[in-house]
Order: structure tokens, then C-alpha cells, then sequence
């Protein structure tokens, strides 16, 4: 499985450690994330992702900053892409059981290291269901 990750300053530590799980398991991981605490803007870590998801170069994404809001804004722009902001591992599978979400947002200042880790395993771990939800995710992207 590819991933590809990406993250603003508030997600350096997040993303490394991160980064390394996937590895460990075997994945590869394409990483767009900045490896520094300075302060950067999230919207240029998000759109590499975010084409990589669209354009079916990788399986999911997964995008870290402070709250997620923004990286989940930025990345909902693109179509084909379903972008949930994943808090804890009940919200998490959700997101993908009924949303059929491909890009896992974590907010790092309002989850610990370990968690984002267990929140990113249910992302992954966790297939979408399809039926009565397959119609409302049909719905989600807009012609422009």
C-alpha cells in the first residue's frame, strides 16, 4: 500500500513518527511534509497530497496540522476527494465506513502522538461499507 502524508509545522513530530509506523508495516510512504517546527503555509503540503489521492497515484493520504481544519478544507477542494478530520478511533472508522474517506486529517494539538498512531491504523484498517452510504458519497463532489 502507498500513502502519502503531509503536514505543517504543527505536524512535524506527528508525521515523523508516523512515517516510521508505515514503514515498519511495510508501506511506502510519500512524503510532502515540511521536516521543520517553522512556521509554514499548510495549503502547500496539502495540494501534493491531495493530486496524489485524486489521480489514484496512491491508496489514502493522510494530512496533520493543529486543529485539521485546514489541511481538511484545503484538501476537499480537490475532486475525488473525501477528506474527514479523525479524532478519535470511533470518529476515524465512521469516516470511512459510511464517507468512504480517503484522506485521514489529524489534528496534533488535540490528539497524543500514540493516539494519531491507532487513529491512523483504523483509517487503514477500516473498509468502507458501501450500500446505502455509496449513494450519499455518489453526491459529495460538485461539477464546476
Amino acid at each position: 500500500m502507498t500513502i502519502s502524508i503531509g503536514n505543517d509545522h504543527a505536524g512535524t513530530q506527528y508525521k515523523q513518527a508516523i512515517v516510521e509506523h508505515l514503514e515498519a508495516k511495510g508501506f511506502t510512504v510519500n512524503n510532502y511534509g515540511t521536516n521543520a517546527n517553522d512556521s509554514v503555509d499548510y495549503p502547500d503540503y496539502v495540494h501534493p497530497v491531495a493530486n496524489d489521492v485524486a489521480d489514484n497515484k496512491v491508496d489514502f493520504g493522510i494530512l496533520i496540522c493543529g486543529s485539521a481544519n485546514g489541511v481538511a478544507m484545503t484538501a476537499n477542494k480537490h475532486q475525488k476527494v473525501r477528506a474527514g478530520i479523525c479524532w478519535t478511533k470511533e470518529i476515524t472508522e465512521l469516516t470511512r465506513q459510511h464517507n468512504n474517506a480517503n484522506i485521514c486529517c489529524i489534528p496534533a494539538r488535540f490528539t497524543a502522538l500514540q493516539q494519531a498512531i491507532q487513529i491512523v491504523d483504523a483509517f487503514l484498517n477500516t473498509e468502507f461499507e458501501g450500500g446505502r452510504h455509496q449513494n450519499r458519497v455518489d453526491k459529495i463532489p460538485v461539477s464546476c
